[in-house]
């Protein structure tokens, strides 16, 4: 069933963790979402043709700030949540390039100088650039202190030499912030983060990497790079708490996505239980499936709670000034409960549908597929576990 005959649920957007600007932008995003039509068997053409329609659309407005061509004057994390709600109820593709072009220029909008920001966030609202976040190493994922890659600084530049891996939108971007060892025995406060340009020598982003939800992935290899000592983003050293700040402010729109993925297995589900017959009645009309219905929109409707929760506390610390209550907990629980609810809420809806539920090219079977990278990624589901259990001891 295609998305224009399925449309998401509204009611939330009454909830008092949105405000009239929040149900305008929601209000404006759903007919352009559902009006879109882009041919997503490449994954890399469709994330190119993507950029370019959220960039045209004025959505990527809402990735950077409004000295930069953004559409508000900060980063707004409800905002950022229903974009990637309704993006992903749509295309979990378009999601995924909306997303990227966020978190790929988060660390500059939050420490890039005048001139980086001047450089590249007005490109990334427009879609006239593509963004990368550039973190994980083959051995460094959840442990960031483990990072091998090194920045050295020779006098007339800095050289980083080292590789990437699991890098969204790999090979595509046109320019990457990169994390690096700038102290070798300094653990996470031995790390520094660089604006590297796609083009620039040394830097190698050929190897792509295939995944069951295609999406473009690849491992970035760096040899003798060497980048000017403007590249640097933000200060010396500092790019472990960049990375983490930088991940903060996307990881409740994380689970938004999954949010939007669920929302769409329910609606595929109810639609086919209406129309499937069988004993002489719809499946609908079945004790079990109202049961299993329940089951998933209350899974559901709880991660719905906890994501906008999320965002709204975030949203209300920026505005104070100061931490509002215990965000980074309550995003890790946002980001664990909707990713976890979604994966089991899409496994029944596939299980509903019987055997076309695994027939390619039905919408609940690729969004089983799509939902399982996001309980990994961001933070796997067992690092959010920690960051809780942490924070409930504290209390």
């Amino acid at each position: 069933m295609s998305a224009s005959k399925v449309d998401p649920s509204t009611a939330h957007l009454a909830l008092p963790f949105f405000d009239d600007a929040h149900r305008e932008l929601a209000r404006g995003l759903l007919p352009w979402t559902a009006a879109q039509d882009v041919d997503e068997r490449d994954d890399r053409a469709a994330c190119r043709d993507w950029v370019k329609r959220l960039g045209d659309g004025g959505w990527l407005r809402y990735c950077v700030p409004a000295a930069f061509g953004g559409a508000l004057e900060k980063l707004d994390s409800r905002a950022l949540v229903l974009l990637r709600e309704t993006l992903a109820f749509h295309s979990p593709l378009a999601d995924f390039a909306f997303a990227m072009q966020g978190l790929g220029s988060g660390a500059i909008t939050l420490a890039g100088s005048a001139s980086q920001q001047a450089e590249y966030l007005s490109a990334v609202a427009r879609g006239d650039k593509i963004a990368a976040f550039a973190l994980s190493e083959p051995e460094a994922g959840s442990d960031v202190g483990a990072m091998a890659m090194q920045a050295i600084d020779t006098g007339t530049a800095w050289r980083l030499d080292g590789a990437k891996t699991w890098i969204s939108n790999g090979g595509i971007a046109d320019f990457y912030c990169v994390f690096a060892k700038t102290e070798p025995t300094g653990g996470t406060r031995g790390i520094t983060a660089f604006i590297v340009d796609a083009d620039t020598r040394g830097l190698d982003t050929s190897e792509h990497i295939q995944v069951m939800a295609p999406h473009p992935l690849a491992t970035l290899r760096f040899g003798a790079c060497e980048v000017p000592h403007g590249a640097q983003l933000g200060e010396l050293n500092g790019g472990f708490k960049l990375a983490m700040r930088t991940l903060d402010i996307f990881r409740a729109s994380v689970a938004a996505a999954a949010l939007g993925m669920a929302r769409r297995a329910l609606s595929e589900a109810i639609a086919h239980a209406k129309s499937r017959r069988m004993f002489g009645q719809t499946l609908a009309d079945f004790q079990l499936t109202q049961a299993k219905l329940g089951d998933m929109a209350a899974l559901i409707d709880s991660a719905a709670l906890l994501t906008y929760r999320a965002a709204w506390m975030r949203d209300e610390g920026e505005r104070i000034g100061k931490p509002f209550g215990d965000y980074t907990a309550a995003a890790a629980m946002a980001k664990m409960c909707a990713t976890e609810n979604a994966q089991r809420v899409i496994d029944m809806a596939v299980q509903m549908h019987g055997g076309s539920g695994v027939q390619v090219g039905m919408k609940v079977e690729s969004l089983y597929r799509d939902i399982r990278a996001l309980r990994i990624y961001e933070g796997a589901t067992e690092v959010q576990q920690l960051i809780i259990g942490k924070s409930v001891l504290r209390e």
